[in-house]
This record gives C-alpha cells, sequence and structure tokens, in this order.
C-alpha cells in the first residue's frame, strides 16, 4: 500500500511538471515576457488585411482585432509581411506568433492549429461585365477555352481544380493577384472570398459576379497557430468569447464588412 501511494505521488507530480513546463515554453508566455506579439499578414485581402505600400501600414478587420488583442495582452504589435503561399510555413518555423484570418481547411489543419471561427464566407467567380453573357453558372466556366486565375497558396486554388477540370487554370504568384488578370484580359475568370468579390466590384467597375445559382464551398475564418500549443490556443479561444460576447466582433463588422 505505501508503494502504490509513492507511485501515485510521483505520478501527480510528474504531470503537474510537465503542466508547468508545458505553460513555461506555451508561446502565450513567451508573448508575455518578450512584451511583442508578432502577426503574421498577407495585406491584400480586403476588408480584412490591407496593407499601404506608402507607409508599410496596415488597416482592415484582422488588423483591428490583433489590435485589441495585443492591447488587451499589454504587449506591443508587430506586423510581419508574408504571403498565401508561405502562411503556413511561417507559422511552423516561428516567424510569427498568430496570422490574420485564413479558411480553415482539412489539408491545413493537418500541419496547423486554428482558432475557433468568427466569420465565415463562400466561394464565387468574378469576371468583366462585357463577359457576363458567356458565364451564368458554374458550367459554363468548366471550358478548356476559358482561363481561370487564382492567387497561389489560397484555398481557393485547392478549389478550382475541383471546380474546373477542363478549365485552365493559372495560379498568380503575390504581390499579383487573381483579378489582375481578369482585368488585363489574360484570363477570363478568377475565384475568391464572396466578401472579397463584393469589395472588389465597387473598386473596379468593369468586375462583375458571375450570377451563379449557389456559392460554393463555405468556409469558416480563423487565426492559425501551431498546432501543439494548447495553453495558447485556449486563450486565444476564450479571447474571442469574450469579444463576441461584449459585441466586438459586431461592430468590427459594422465598420468594415459591405453593405447592400
Amino acid at each position: 500500500m505505501h508503494l502504490k501511494k509513492i507511485v501515485v505521488f510521483s505520478l501527480i507530480a510528474f504531470i503537474f511538471g510537465n503542466t508547468a513546463v508545458a505553460q513555461n515554453q506555451s508561446r502565450l508566455h513567451k508573448i508575455l515576457a518578450s512584451g511583442e506579439l508578432r502577426v503574421g499578414t498577407t495585406g491584400d485581402w480586403n476588408p480584412m488585411t490591407v496593407r499601404d505600400p506608402a507607409n508599410n501600414s496596415y488597416k482592415g478587420f484582422d488588423i483591428d482585432v490583433m489590435t485589441e488583442l495585443a492591447k488587451d495582452m499589454g504587449v506591443k504589435l508587430k506586423f510581419v509581411p508574408t504571403e498565401w503561399k508561405t502562411l503556413i510555413n511561417g507559422i511552423m518555423a516561428d516567424k510569427y506568433d498568430i496570422s490574420t484570418s485564413a479558411s480553415v481547411t482539412p489539408q491545413r489543419i493537418r500541419t496547423v492549429g486554428f482558432t475557433k471561427s468568427y466569420y465565415q464566407v463562400s466561394t464565387v467567380p468574378l469576371t468583366l461585365k462585357k463577359n457576363l453573357e458567356k458565364f451564368r453558372d458554374w458550367e459554363d466556366i468548366d471550358k478548356p477555352s476559358v482561363t481561370v486565375a487564382v492567387t497561389l497558396g489560397t484555398s481557393q486554388e485547392q478549389q478550382v481544380k475541383m471546380f474546373f477540370p477542363n478549365a485552365n487554370i493559372r495560379s498568380i504568384e503575390a504581390p499579383a493577384r487573381d483579378f489582375h488578370e481578369v482585368l488585363a484580359g489574360r484570363a477570363q475568370i478568377s475565384v475568391t472570398s464572396n466578401l472579397e468579390a463584393s469589395l472588389l466590384i465597387q473598386a473596379h467597375s468593369q468586375l462583375a459576379i458571375v450570377p451563379v445559382s449557389k456559392p460554393r464551398t463555405p468556409a469558416d475564418l480563423a487565426f492559425i497557430v501551431q498546432q501543439d500549443d494548447q495553453v495558447w490556443l485556449n486563450f486565444l479561444n476564450h479571447w474571442i468569447t469574450i469579444k463576441q460576447n461584449r459585441g466586438f466582433f459586431e461592430s468590427l463588422k459594422t465598420k468594415w464588412m459591405p453593405h447592400s
């Protein structure tokens, strides 16, 4: 009996000891100790994150979220430029502590962790207004004569391969964007979220959303973190819940999201 007690006490000490080590090694505690929150962001997804090249500053829905997060943590905020194709690698290589939002996909959750979602988008195709007679629905696009542009590294890059197996797919590398190819006449279609598309047609009068019967691939947006840091992930999920309950995200939707 005495031996059993020793084993139990040893196991408890081992568990609590490992928990303490895990907490000390958590990104949460490293951020608090360093006094700086590093955020990876592409700066090319309106209205979530938009970079102003004139002064290298950022604005947008996610930028406001990260500013609020850093303020609540009592640390400085540092934005780290990245691209969609390197967004995941930046997390895994410890170039930043968290990213601005990305779509939660089965491919991504194999290697990185995501916070709880706070917004949902769907995929829609864009074209020039003068081409609307040619494209009325998804099946009109899936033809060998049609070139579809998509931004390299985005969730839409994988989607278009399934949507349009017969079309010519052109992946565009940042800082260029897929819709630039449509504007320049090098592609007839680009594919993006309904959120970004609604803003692009306001910014570029030549563009229009193809009136498809239904958007495809609803996707949840969330912030990316390292997969094995449960302490950091739990903190962020609780923080998001608190902010949702206090109307913070709703106020940002009013500020940043397009209105019909």
